[in-house]
């Protein structure tokens, strides 16, 4: 086996992942997880509008990083890059000044941190998906002939992916919006009518452009992953607190999502400071993450509708950050006794 650690340091977030890394008999990667991290830094403070990492967001998150370092030296995780893998996504790629937050992360981690495109980060999105995936997911239906694809939704602070995919992505969008994005630009001053018709406007204006690339109607199952995502989830389960094993893998049906969206998104600061699964760095943008995925779940509801209708919502807690540690399983070795 081999010890690895993955760290995914988005708008909102940044989480590190450290597990032991090997493959089954068949091939297949699994990891076995030592520990999990998760700290919200608000790197992505600001970006949308200066183009610029703030001072204050930076230091918060090079800070982090420096914790996840000592991290990785308490459980041995080598200072190499075929080991430790460092993912920054929506906020660092839209900001001129991020070779300054490069640098800080390569003295601290020893290892060259990644920028990676929304392609990418929709490609690792979906490959840490498929970890929660039962083993007759995709198996086609009564009367059809092809496998059932997945729409995997990556809601995230400055980013949505949209993936579509059976084993692998078939096809694959980022979109400039999520939590952060939409507060900034329309919810700050709090959830007006006039507020929340600009932000729906937008974001059902980027769906439109996801459907030139992204089919869907095709998606046999609907899996939502990230903070907005479980949020949403835990409060249309009525959970006192977060709760993985309630969360990962629940399934909902549309309206009963779109019923908790709706009461999220104009729900009060008292109600929010309430809710026991909501962590206070998050409470600020849920409402702008909320409509955002409700506006995704309309779409493909609709979209749905006339062939295989969409039954449910799927929660995973299995997203990018189990991406990033899948990709650093090593490649499976020589047959033995094989011929050179």
């Amino acid at each position: 086996m081999t010890r690895v650690a993955a760290i995914d340091c988005g708008t909102n977030t940044i989480r590190l992942l450290i597990a032991e890394a090997d493959r089954d008999d068949s091939g297949r990667p699994r990891l076995e997880v030592l520990r999990r991290r998760n700290e919200i830094v608000r790197l992505g403070q600001g970006v949308d509008r200066t183009g610029l990492l703030d001072p204050e967001a930076l230091e918060r998150t090079l800070a982090a990083v420096a914790s996840y370092a000592a991290d990785c030296a308490e459980l041995g995780v080598a200072p190499r890059g075929d080991v430790r893998r460092f993912v920054a996504t929506s906020a660092t790629r839209d900001a001129h000044n991020r070779d300054d937050f490069v640098a800080g992360v390569r003295r601290l981690l020893g290892i060259e941190p990644e920028v990676v495109s929304g392609q990418e980060e929709a490609r690792l999105s979906f490959t840490g998906s498929l970890l929660g995936a039962s083993e007759d997911e995709g198996m086609p239906g009564p009367g059809e002939c092809e496998p059932v694809p997945r729409l995997v939704i990556d809601l995230g602070g400055g980013s949505t992916e949209l993936v579509l995919g059976v084993d692998e992505p078939s096809a694959a969008i980022s979109l400039n919006t999520g939590s952060v994005r939409i507060t900034e630009r329309f919810l700050a001053g709090g959830v007006t009518p006039e507020a929340e018709a600009a932000a729906r406007a937008e974001v059902r204006g980027l769906l439109d452009e996801a459907e030139r690339v992204v089919d869907l109607s095709a998606p046999g199952r609907l899996v939502g992953l990230a903070g907005t995502i479980t949020t949403v989830t835990a409060h249309a389960l009525n959970l006192q607190a977060f709760d993985p094993q309630a969360l990962n893998g629940a399934e909902l049906s549309p309206q009963a999502v779109l019923a908790s969206c709706e009461a999220i998104v104009h729900s009060t600061p008292e109600q929010r400071a309430s809710w026991g699964y909501l962590a206070p760095g998050r409470r600020d943008v849920i409402a702008a993450g909320a409509l955002v995925w409700s506006e995704v779940v309309t779409r493909v509801v609709e979209r749905t509708a006339a062939g295989r209708p969409l039954a449910h919502v799927t929660t995973s807690l299995y997203d990018i950050l189990d991406g990033i540690a899948l990709s650093l399983v090593p490649e499976p070795g020589p047959v033995e006794g094989a011929r050179a």
